[in-house]
């Protein structure tokens, strides 16, 4: 009886180390950055990638959060479309979705833009997964009332599905050669780590918005 007893205290101590565990994980904020080359960290080592340095910079802030990279470079939002089912793991809490940039530099019609990202959002609300938009401005080369029509996407986006919104992802980083790579277009490290902290407003009330819960 003295054994059965012991043998029952120990399968009960370990029932409740394993749920606490469990619980831990569970703790756990998995977000994810879904974009392109912006997102991945083109020619930078991945410990720079904007992905990266957001999470060190909500850790710093006593997060419990694991950020994703999940940027693949040249992404138009048609390959996004085409690959979010399985780029955004089950389990995931939120995600940063950013793309669209290489659609206007490729002349996509913003309309198409606009549809693919939708249907990408639609995809991800209906999976439960909370979305902050993070938009783009149209390079002024591509004319006047092609930018128009491109750089209301966002906001019109983000209103009708009531998402968070960054409305500018490369936002301090343009025009700044010091914060740019040698082909102006990319940020380098430290042009990363000016969008880190500019955006760090908007994502620390996405991340307050969201739970394991979800």
């Amino acid at each position: 009886m003295k054994f059965k007893a012991a043998l029952l205290h120990v399968i009960v101590i370990a029932g409740l180390a394993l749920g606490s565990a469990a619980a831990a994980t569970a703790k756990t904020l998995q977000l994810v950055g879904f974009g392109d080359s912006l997102m991945a960290g083109y020619l930078l080592p991945s410990s720079e990638s904007y992905t990266a340095q957001l999470e060190k910079a909500l850790k710093d802030k006593g997060y419990d959060i694991v950020v994703t990279n999940a940027g693949v470079s040249g992404d138009t939002t048609a390959a996004g479309l085409s690959r979010v089912d399985w780029s955004v793991p089950d389990g995931t809490h939120g995600v940063i979705l950013e793309l669209g940039a290489n659609d206007a530099l490729r002349g996509v019609s913003p309309e198409q833009t606009e549809k693919n990202l939708e249907a990408i959002i639609v995809r991800l609300k209906e999976r439960n997964i909370p979305v902050l938009l993070a938009g783009m401005i149209a390079p002024p080369n591509m004319g006047g009332d092609y930018g128009e029509r491109y750089n209301s996407i966002y906001s019109r986006l983000a209103e009708k599905h009531g998402l968070a919104l960054y409305p500018f992802f490369l936002d301090g980083v343009v025009t700044q050669p010091g914060l740019q790579l040698e082909d102006g277009m990319h940020p380098n490290a430290k042009g990363v780590g000016v969008m880190v902290e500019l955006s760090l407003p908007v994502v620390e009330r996405f991340v307050k918005s969201i739970t394991p819960a979800n």
